[in-house]
């Protein structure tokens, strides 16, 4: 048997393994505040790679960066009644400026500070920002409006797990204006183009593509389409949305524009973001029983260093071989980037850095004793197949050299199976189902009490209004939600629709989520 890492596995119990990653890989840990968590600097390097990754992506796309206020006016919510009916419930709203104290050594609001308008505290930014683009837009030429802003929000989550659901999270949300509505919709595609290729290249996170039903569309939205991801245990990830809005937002917030032909227009506008949930996406996907395991590409450290030290006086020789290892690494580029190589130099065991790297998933582990000094070697460990058969730890001993000329080839290498590996998954666990029983019985418990992992992929005749209530209650009763249509189906399917018996216009995916 294989000493694994973490004291929980992923068969035993999924949900306290991946608590169990977070704590271990230090990413992230309670804050105090419920729903709120501190982003330990290994988790918040894997953000500002996502940030810096995606944010040159955006800005490829024509986007610039700004900022909007933390704080909302009420009154901007309540001019778009879908909207701020979809968001009510998970507001945090600010009443009072000051507090006093109360006499007994706390302290209470101030009644004489109550403001004269309650702010919410940003749940997203389409209101405030559809009032700066009322002042922005007043000529056909002053569109497309294009920006995108990196910032934190709150939603009031009642039940929440990290980087999943928490009451505030990090994440970048683009608001575009448009002269037409093809044009918004071009652009709310090609953003979800954006997050696919994104996932898929840099996070090695395989998506799904489509669009979401009615019911699951965004408040105030026209359409709504998503990236869905697989967790290994077979649960849905919605890892990223693009919304095309239509001049619903428009006409509330006053967004009009003089055409060529001088006639007044409403504008057309999208909305689209990915959170710090990503984060919880590739622990989920990658992770292992003896922890997380970090693609290279948004690995703050692609290759970490572990000098074996003995406090002797060899020490200060084999530091500066090991310094010249990391200077040489830096000069080599992979996956379109200088590597990135740290020197672990802190006062612990050599045993102990290296299973607390094992854990934190870096890409690359490097071991370098004396006798790999002296024989211009290196020891090294690839996290994405730490064992060998028969459950040895798989450490290669190869020339110095040699190391560093494989490692654009190594890291590489690490990016591409991971992906694989989690495309296989995907692929295997996406099953046609013909009919409702099918689907009862795909996700009926099993023997050993876990539910079976995956999506059912079924015929859809894109039912409305009461039709689709009926058809969310069934889901439910089951704890399944429609995921998405994924893109690019070629509507030859026309058999009935497992819901409602009507001529299929689509296939969905259907399934557990998070």
């Amino acid at each position: 048997m294989i000493k694994r890492a973490l004291s929980v596995t992923r068969e035993a119990d999924f949900a306290a393994w991946y608590q169990s990653v977070i704590a271990e890989a230090d990413l992230a840990e309670e804050s105090g505040v419920r729903g709120c968590m501190v982003i330990r600097p290994w988790g918040y390097g894997i953000w500002e790679r996502i940030q810096r990754l995606l944010d040159d992506r955006i800005k490829a796309t024509g986007h610039e960066n700004c900022y909007f206020p933390l704080f909302i006016p009420l009154s901007y919510f309540e001019k778009e009644a879908e909207h701020v009916e979809g968001f009510a419930k998970e507001m945090a709203v600010v009443t009072h400026h000051r507090l006093i104290a109360d006499g007994r050594g706390g302290l209470v609001p101030d009644p004489a500070a109550k403001l004269e308008e309650p702010l919410v505290v940003r749940p997203t930014s389409e209101t405030v920002i559809g009032v700066a683009f009322a002042r922005w837009v007043q000529s056909w030429r002053d569109l497309p409006v294009l920006i995108n802003q990196w910032a934190n929000v709150v939603r009031w989550e009642m039940r929440t797990r990290m980087f999943l659901r928490t009451s505030e999270f990090l994440w970048q949300e683009g608001h575009t204006a448009h002269a037409t509505a093809d044009e918004a919709r071009e652009e709310t595609l090609k953003m979800l183009e954006v997050y696919r290729e994104f996932a898929e290249t840099c996070l090695a996170l395989p998506v799904v593509a489509g669009e979401k039903p009615e019911n699951e569309r965004f408040p105030g939205a026209v359409a709504t389409y998503s990236i869905e991801a697989m967790m290994q245990d077979g649960k849905a990830l919605q890892a990223g949305t693009s919304h095309f809005l239509g001049n619903n937002f428009a006409s509330a917030q006053n967004i009009r524009f003089q055409n060529a032909e001088g006639q007044l227009e409403l504008a057309n506008t999208t909305s689209w973001g990915v959170s710090t949930r990503m984060i919880g996406g590739v622990i989920m996907v990658h992770g292992d029983d003896d922890g997380l395991r970090v693609p290279p590409r948004i690995a703050p450290w692609q290759v970490v260093i572990v000098p074996m030290l003995r406090d002797t006086p060899e020490d200060a020789a084999l530091i500066d071989y090991c310094k010249g290892l990391q200077a040489d690494l830096a000069r080599q580029s992979a996956l379109g980037e200088p590597v990135r190589a740290l020197l672990d130099l802190k006062p612990a065991k050599a045993a102990t850095k290296r299973w607390g790297w094992v854990k934190k998933g870096a890409p690359v582990i490097v071991e370098v004793g004396g006798r790999d000094m002296a024989g211009g070697n290196v020891s090294v460990i690839r996290r994405d197949r730490l064992y060998q058969d028969g459950g040895k730890l798989d450490s290669a001993v190869v020339a110095k050299a040699d190391f560093v000329g494989d490692v654009t080839t190594l890291l590489e290498g690490i990016q591409t199976a991971l992906h694989t590996e989690a495309t296989d998954r995907l692929k295997a666990n996406i099953a046609p189902v013909e009919d409702w029983s099918g689907v009862e019985a795909m996700f009926a418990p099993t023997a050993s009490g876990t539910d079976r992992p995956g999506w059912a992929d079924v015929r859809w005749s894109k039912p409305t209004g009461a039709a689709l209530d009926k058809v969310v209650e069934r889901l439910k009763a089951l704890k399944l939600t429609i995921r998405n249509a994924p893109i690019g189906q070629t509507g030859d399917d026309h058999g009935p629709c497992i819901f409602t018996g009507d001529p299929a216009v689509e296939r969905v995916l259907i399934g557990r989520s998070y």
